[in-house]
């Protein structure tokens, strides 16, 4: 055991190396440095804007920072136990030092996979949008098992999920629903969902228990930080009022507290009617309309770079990517990276992690 467990160190240690250079972290402490100075100089805090974006700036380097020390020690802690343990023979202490080292190889695979999120809104909150496709309940009902499984999936990495608009479905599932995920990557890893989602099962709605095959959309935006520059003129925006249906209350249904807006020179709509008043779902549907609006930026930008390119296929954001077949067989098949597996159940409990890692590494190769 000891042999296995001192070649797994030797590897995992070459790749800690490896990670301090990709992670810059020589530049990140340089960086710290720089920023530490700059706060102390008088009148920093006069501008408490730009104060506050330097701050933020400087807590994420310093959380790199220190993540990366944290795996570098772990790392000389285990490989000194595992001396000390083959030195005693001490079988139970090798065992638990191959249980840690496990814990700390999934760790060091995370930090590789946060090397890959190099995109302008990788590193924030994401906004996630569900539609069903043509098939009426079989569809809606699909919605409602994939916001199970994204929320699932946020729930495991510590993530927040905030209900932002719903529409339920007539007799069962949601028509459609747009939720916030918040937390550190939140975007960079679910970025890996947006397209077409198609299911196919035997249907629970179908009395002579034939197969029906069901598709769902997935569109996933940034969320945007207020300090960045996205120019919405009010003169641009068409603010309609309604009342909300669905879950709310009473109030919710007496009330029009529901906002519609639309950008008139895009021609982008956006709603949002979850809130109990209209100025809390008027700045949700702001912030989606942000959202949309550097989607729509960041679109622009990739039809610029896969014309440098040469690249002359059609860029359909909304292409179907991934199958989840439930019947005559268990498979979950990525379209676009090949990553797939026949433990649907963990899948649709939020095991999408080897989804998304195959998303990052097949866009790094692409």
């Amino acid at each position: 055991m000891y042999t296995e467990i001192k070649k797994t160190l030797e590897e995992l240690s070459g790749r800690v190396a490896d990670l301090r250079v990709s992670l810059d972290i020589a530049g990140k402490e340089s960086e710290i440095e720089k920023l530490d100075k700059l706060m102390m100089a008088p009148g920093f805090w006069d501008d408490q804007a730009q104060a506050q974006k330097i701050s933020r700036q400087q807590a994420v380097l310093k959380d790199s920072v220190s993540l990366y020390g944290e795996l570098r020690q772990s790392l000389e802690d285990l490989e000194v136990l595992a001396e000390l343990a083959q030195e005693e023979d001490d079988d139970i202490a090798l065992r638990e030092t191959a249980k840690d080292l496990k814990q700390l190889e999934l760790r060091v695979s995370e930090l590789e996979l946060d090397v890959l999120l190099s995109g302008e809104y990788d590193r924030g909150n994401a906004i996630i949008s569900l539609h069903a496709g043509a098939g009426g309940t079989e569809a809606q009902d699909w919605v409602e098992m994939l916001l199970r499984m994204f929320t699932r999936w946020a729930e495991d990495h510590r993530y927040r999920v905030i209900v932002l608009d719903m529409l339920s479905g007539d007799e069962a599932g949601i028509k459609s629903v747009t939720v916030e995920i918040v937390g550190p990557n939140a975007f960079g890893y679910l970025k890996s969902e947006k397209g077409v989602h198609r299911l196919v099962r035997i249907s629970p709605f179908d009395t002579a228990g034939r197969r029906h095959t069901s598709f769902a959309s997935v569109e996933v935006l940034p969320e945007v930080d207020e300090d960045v520059d996205i120019e919405i003129k009010t003169e641009d925006l068409k603010i309609d009022t309604f009342r909300a249906g669905g879950a709310g209350g009473q109030h919710v249904n007496k009330t029009d507290s529901a906002v519609r807006i639309t950008h008139l020179p895009t021609g982008i709509v956006v709603s949002c009617q979850n809130e109990r008043s209209q100025l809390s779902n008027r700045n949700s549907a702001m912030k989606l309309l942000k959202a949309k609006l550097a989607e729509l930026e960041l679109q622009k930008k990739e039809a610029e770079m896969a014309s440098l390119r040469g690249d002359h296929q059609e860029i359909a954001w909304g292409s179907q990517i991934r199958s989840y077949v439930f019947h005559p067989y268990s498979l979950v098949k990525d379209h676009r990276t090949g990553a797939e597996t026949g433990n649907i159940e963990a899948v649709m409990n939020g095991e999408l992690d080897k989804f998304m890692a195959a998303f990052l590494l097949w866009q790094v190769r692409k």
